[in-house]
């Protein structure tokens, strides 16, 4: 298996595993639509994008949007977002 592959198949498992705690966590919000901000607060994805001698250097959440957006095309995750608060639920 090639680096490259294996990047992927590792990826691939970091986004299941975050769409079984959003699986998880459904039961506890309304129409089971789980605010992004809890996801993040509650698995610690909010990351600094920022090379470290960056004058910026904030902690957002670019993974968490990563991640989402791979589930989303695999076509086992929805989108919903209300004013500036996004939501997400499974398929």
């Amino acid at each position: 298996m090639s680096k490259k592959e294996k990047v992927h198949r590792l990826f691939g498992l970091l986004a299941d595993e975050v769409l079984e705690f959003i699986r998880e966590s459904e039961s506890s919000f309304s129409e089971k639509w789980v605010p992004s901000v809890y996801i993040k607060d509650q698995l610690d994805l909010n990351m600094s994008a920022y090379p470290q001698g960056n004058k910026i250097d904030n902690k957002t959440g670019w993974l968490f949007a990563t991640i989402a957006r791979h589930l989303e095309d695999r076509n086992l995750l929805e989108f919903h977002k209300i004013g500036q608060r996004s939501y997400y639920r499974s398929k």
